[in-house]
């Protein structure tokens, strides 16, 4: 990029940013009001943390019989879990 086009996209999002939000244009950005079937981005990785959890014995079993990220598997699991009980709870 030259220095000409990026001092001058640098001027456009300076203005941009100054203008009251009802003045600006969003006529060819459809509005979503339904993010339902929203996916987060292949970029995201949530913080980790490591807790120390007891589980029954078949449980672990199973889920390591699965392959070798058992560990991920369960916390795919937890997660599908709390999002369904989260759209109950909203429902």
């Amino acid at each position: 990029m030259n220095e000409d086009t990026d001092t001058a996209r640098k001027e456009r999002l300076k203005r941009l940013a100054a203008m009251p939000d009802e003045q600006i244009d969003t006529t060819d950005i459809p509005e979503v009001t339904d993010w339902s079937e929203a996916v987060r981005g292949g970029l995201y990785k949530p913080r980790k943390q490591a807790v120390t959890i007891r589980l029954d014995a078949d449980l672990v079993a199973w889920f390591r019989a699965r392959g070798t990220h058992y560990q991920t598997e369960i916390n795919r699991a937890l997660r599908q879990f709390v999002t369904e009980q989260d759209s109950r709870d909203r429902a």
